[in-house]
């Protein structure tokens, strides 16, 4: 951690699409995530040890037999964010899962993307995440994005406690084992309720992702995911839910970790100071560069963002077991220890996220990236006082993907025109757009989200909401700031004045360095 002093050089921000070298006020707090940690070294070697000495399960070879019909889940690419570069981890271990399968004389395979509500994805990007023999091999008759739409192939497979039902694939709740393969980055991913999300339906997921879910679940700790005393922090719904799911199927979990290197530079994840000639050019042309290409080139620019990372962990067996391992290795990569809160957090949005597809944010994802993804990685207290301010680098604009967000769209004209307040939203709007067969048939044929899609990313914000008094966007378009909600700015110090009524004039601040991504916990 920083505190900038009259010899700070310019910091970098991130803002969408470009990146910028922006001064900071005397005493402002930098907090630069830990460098990337090592990897195992021999992927497949650790890949290996993990199926043959799980934690709290038997040996994947042991659950195999002739006969028997194994269902594999692979997350989808929601995660890692920016994408993996070369050959994906996930595709190494579902080679080496099959082979255990042949060598067992299991003959009735099915594998399937957990894409959940999320857009299904192409044929080219199953294939870059499974891998070109495994792709050949079983698309698209034994491999399949999950369809939530389904009706025909989704069986519920019981009630929680609090009576949601828990409707699966069916090639899942028919499977003797379910091997569920992921590669886990950030807060909330891995465990039996994230399965859940991946393979079931909207009636199921209702309750995860309503307000009250997702304002419980802030409360109780889980905003920043991670584990507390070795057990895996989550929503009360998801827990529920994903009990029903390990009640009746049985489950084995693979999960790999990845450390910080994110890319393109070595900039990224040096401190400024730090440095060289190259890499202040580097970071330069990047910024001009992308300021240059245009729409189209930034686009496809962003497309193609993928990261060197390497694997710092890979761990199988039982699902929370494996998750609160994996966390554990997560919480070493990123987290950074904060002495106190501030009155102000300055963050940058970089131009990549769970949901974009290689396209720039729209404002709904824009606000979410940042209310609900960037606010959320903390354990214990945000960093930022409740009642605070956070100001946001991104140009909020009225821009979004007609392939993969038609449903934002109309939420963003009919629904955010009306009211930005989750729980007005969520009573008046949800089931219809939830329930609309044209964003079905979208979701269905064309790589969309599902109608229901941009309220879920809107009540993951109203935690934040809550937490903060003012939310200002520098570079943001005003117009499309206010129907979020939310205030627009040209500068930082135009930023700082806006919220001066809230936090004061001489408000302490901090500035969350990041990419790659950090954990702060507040001392």
């Amino acid at each position: 951690m920083l505190e900038v002093d009259e010899r700070t050089p310019p910091l970098l921000v991130h803002s969408g699409a470009g990146v910028l070298l922006e001064r900071f006020p005397l005493g402002t707090r930098v907090v630069y995530p830990p460098q990337p940690r090592p990897g195992v070294g021999d992927v497949d070697a650790a890949i290996g040890a993990a199926l043959a000495e799980p934690v709290g399960s038997a040996p994947l070879s042991a659950l195999l037999r002739p006969g028997m019909r194994l269902a594999i889940s692979v997350d989808d690419l929601r995660t890692p964010q920016p994408r993996v570069r070369g050959v994906d981890a996930r595709g190494r271990i579902l080679e080496q899962v099959l082979s255990a399968a042949a060598a067992a004389g299991v003959d009735e395979v099915t594998l399937v993307v957990a894409n959940g509500l999320h857009r299904r994805l192409s044929a080219a990007e199953v294939a870059g995440i499974v891998g070109e023999r495994v792709f050949r091999s079983f698309w698209p008759t034994q491999l399949a994005c999950h369809d939530a739409e389904d009706a025909a192939n989704l069986v519920e497979v019981g009630r929680s406690d609090a009576g949601e039902p828990v409707q699966i694939a069916r090639a899942v709740a028919e499977a003797d084992l379910l091997v569920a393969v992921g590669i886990v980055q950030g807060p909330g991913q891995g465990g039996l309720g994230a399965l859940v999300e991946g393979l079931s339906s909207y009636a199921s997921l209702r309750a995860v992702h309503g307000v009250a879910a997702v304002t419980q679940a802030a409360a109780a700790g889980a905003g920043g995911g991670g584990t507390v005393d070795g057990r895996v922090v989550q929503g009360a719904a998801a827990g529920r839910v994903g009990a029903v799911l390990g009640a009746a199927v049985p489950v084995f979990a693979v999960a790999a970790t990845v450390n910080a290197a994110v890319g393109p530079g070595p900039f990224l994840t040096r401190r400024e100071w730090e440095w060289s000639p190259a890499d202040s050019a580097l970071a330069f042309g990047v910024g001009r560069g992308l300021e240059l290409l245009g729409g189209r080139g930034r686009a496809r620019v962003l497309r193609d963002l993928a990261a060197d990372y390497a694997i710092t962990s890979v761990t199988a067996g039982e699902p929370q077991a494996v998750a609160v391992a994996a966390w554990q290795a997560v919480d070493a990569q990123q987290r950074v220890d904060v002495d106190g809160q501030s009155d102000v957090v300055v963050v940058g949005l970089p131009p990549f996220g769970a949901y974009q597809g290689g396209a720039p944010a729209d404002p709904v994802l824009a606000a979410h990236g940042a209310l609900a993804d960037v606010f959320a990685r903390h354990r214990g207290r945000p960093v930022v006082r409740e009642n605070g301010a956070m100001i946001v680098y991104h140009p909020v604009a009225a821009r979004f993907s007609q392939l993969h967000q038609p449903s934002y769209v109309d939420f963003y004209e009919e629904v955010l025109a009306e009211s930005s307040d989750p729980a007005t939203i969520e009573a008046k709007f949800e089931r219809q757009y939830a329930t609309d067969p044209w964003y079905a048939s979208l979701y269905r044929t064309s790589l969309a989200h599902h109608g229901v899609h941009p309220f879920h990313r809107w009540y993951e914000t109203a935690p934040a909401r809550a937490h903060l008094a003012e939310v200002v966007f520098v570079g943001g378009d005003r117009a499309v700031c206010a129907r979020l909600g939310y205030r627009a700015a040209s500068t930082l110090a135009d930023a700082l004045e806006i919220v001066a009524g809230s936090v004061g004039r001489d408000p302490s601040i901090t500035y969350l360095h990041s990419p790659p991504q950090l954990i702060t916990e507040v001392r």
